[in-house]
């Protein structure tokens, strides 16, 4: 499971969305299926989710869009902009 770092700040409009880490300093500018993959990222959903939902509003294949987010989350783990936790376990009885 993963989700975006702490220290990740986003603004998001019609032409994509700029994010800044103010951990490193650093920023980035996302074109539009970039920035929808981010804000879809940030509301907690899995991968699946994230690929029909961009396949669907931008009206590619489901594959191409699940590649593209695999690139897409790649870039943002090189970047360090997500961070990896465990699922939680559900507690024994």
């Amino acid at each position: 499971m993963f989700r975006l770092s702490e220290e990740v700040r986003s603004t998001h409009n019609q032409d994509g969305a700029v994010v800044l880490d103010i951990r490193h300093g650093q920023m980035f500018r996302l074109n539009l299926v970039a920035s929808r993959m981010l804000e879809l990222l940030k509301r907690s959903h899995t991968e699946t989710e994230i690929a029909e939902q961009i396949s669907q509003e931008f009206g590619v294949d489901r594959g191409i869009a699940a590649f593209d987010l695999c690139e897409f989350l790649t870039s943002l783990e090189k970047h360090h902009l997500l961070e990896f936790h465990s699922s939680p376990t559900p507690s024994a009885l």
